[in-house]
């Protein structure tokens, strides 16, 4: 049985880098959501043992070492099921560009390989075995707009908010995350992030809301954990309270614009634009074409721009690719708009 799987795209509204951990991660605070943008990925079970994966694309590992091999080992031993599983990859997303293709096709895979197997893993199950595969796999068995703490594999739903469009600028060159992740720390220094987006520097993030010791994310406790993001995330739309209605429109088609306004910003612009000047520019260019918020998403080197309204987006993604640049216009994805089209 072969099943053909949509294999969505997400971008990052805000990104903040924590401390280090001991093990080895950064606590993170970002607001996930997902878009129209999607590889595909197709799914066999047949007579056998073993795990083939094939892609065209040169760039994508087709060993163990890709995230859906990995999920297909894990899921056939959740469904304590057998076969010669077969995985497909038809990219159509860039590789290392923020918008979390590898994860998303793990997950892909994983909704394919139960449905070729007409099996069904718990959601609880799930998302342990997206989070043992990768950091932010587990967004991706949520869908929509989804928290992401901890190291981004703690996941909380966020309700369901009108589908806004969207411009997505994706340059040929890859940005590496680990890199990203290594230049953050050598700015930061060993010290406070949060000193450091206070500091007033050009192009410094506003100041988090969150006390420093609430920025760690660092309790024990699960519902001292939900407390906590309850606590940030009040933070982060407390200024979205306020003109919604005053402007004539509704909040529910408010709301996402709403929340990039309260000033949340991606850490990873203050360490990946200086190292890539020309990302930078594609952001102004997004701005100058009447997006209303642009942002790198997650380390790059993506970037996107929301923008009022679908018109709007059509004609600044047209003026973008006139500028040479690979502009894609699409809109965000509800929760139930992403599970009603990913099959």
């Amino acid at each position: 049985m072969l099943v053909t799987v949509r294999s969505f795209a997400k971008i990052n509204l805000g990104l903040y880098i924590g401390v280090l951990r001991s093990d080895g991660f950064h606590d993170l605070r970002t607001v996930y959501q997902t878009i129209g943008l999607h590889d595909v990925i197709r799914v066999s079970v047949g007579r056998g043992t073993g795990i083939e994966i094939k892609c065209a694309d040169s760039r994508v590992p087709c060993d163990q070492s890709n995230t859906c091999y990995r999920m297909a080992e894990r899921v056939l031993e959740g469904l304590d099921a057998t076969g010669r599983v077969t995985i497909e990859i038809e990219k159509r997303l860039p590789v290392q560009g923020g918008l979390g293709a590898g994860s998303s096709n793990a997950v892909a895979t994983m909704i394919g390989l139960e449905r070729a197997l007409k099996k069904r893993l718990t959601q609880p199950a799930r998302l342990r075995l997206a989070a043992a595969v990768g950091s932010d796999l587990p967004m991706f068995v949520v869908g929509g707009t989804v928290l992401g703490v901890g190291r981004g594999e703690e996941v909380y739903p966020v309700g369901d908010l009108a589908a806004i469009p969207v411009v997505i600028v994706t340059p040929e060159m890859g940005v590496s995350t680990p890199r990203a992740f290594a230049d953050w720390d050598a700015l930061v220094g060993g010290g406070n992030p949060a000193e450091l987006r206070s500091a007033g520097q050009p192009g410094a993030a506003v100041p988090t809301r969150a006390t420093p010791a609430r920025a760690r994310l660092t309790h024990a406790e699960g519902s001292d954990r939900l407390v906590d993001v309850g606590r940030v995330l009040s933070a982060w739309l407390v200024s979205a309270n306020t003109g919604a209605s005053a402007r004539g429109r509704s909040r529910a088609g408010s709301l996402l614009l709403d929340l990039v306004r309260t000033g949340i910003e991606n850490d990873f612009e203050r360490v990946v634009f200086p190292q890539y000047p020309e990302l930078r520019d594609i952001k102004g260019a997004l701005e100058r074409a009447g997006a209303v918020y642009a942002s790198l998403s997650g380390s790059g080197s993506a970037l996107y721009g929301l923008f009022s309204s679908r018109a709007a987006a059509a004609k600044a993604g047209g003026r973008l690719v006139k500028q040479g640049l690979k502009a894609q216009a699409t809109t965000t994805l509800t929760r139930s708009q992403y599970w009603k089209k990913i099959v």
